[in-house]
C-alpha cells in the first residue's frame, strides 16, 4: 500500500499525521512518502490549507487530521482485499 502524507513546513498536525502512519508501518506494509506542497504551486493550489492530506494508493482519505481508528480499519480492509 502506498501512502502520502502531503505536508507543509510548520504543519504540527501533519507531524502528528506522520506519527500516525509511522506507527501502522509496524502492522502493514506500508511505502511512506512525505510531499511538502509548497514545493509545487499545484498541490497548493489542490490542497492549500487542508493539510495533512492522506492518500492511500492514490486516492484521498483523509484532510486536516487522521483517525488511528479508521486508519487501522481503511489497512486492514485493503490488506483483506489484496490476498
Amino acid at each position: 500500500m502506498h501512502v502520502v502524507l502531503y505536508t507543509r513546513h510548520g504543519c504540527h498536525l501533519c507531524a502528528d499525521a506522520w506519527r500516525v502512519l509511522e506507527a501502522e508501518r509496524a502492522a502493514f506494509p506500508l511505502s511512506l512518502q512525505a510531499v511538502d506542497i509548497d514545493a509545487d504551486p499545484h498541490l497548493v493550489a489542490l490542497y492549500g490549507e487542508s493539510v495533512p492530506v492522506v492518500t492511500v494508493n492514490g486516492q484521498v482519505r483523509f484532510r486536516g487530521q487522521v483517525n488511528p481508528v479508521l486508519l487501522r480499519r481503511l489497512l486492514q480492509a485493503l490488506e483483506r482485499s489484496e490476498e
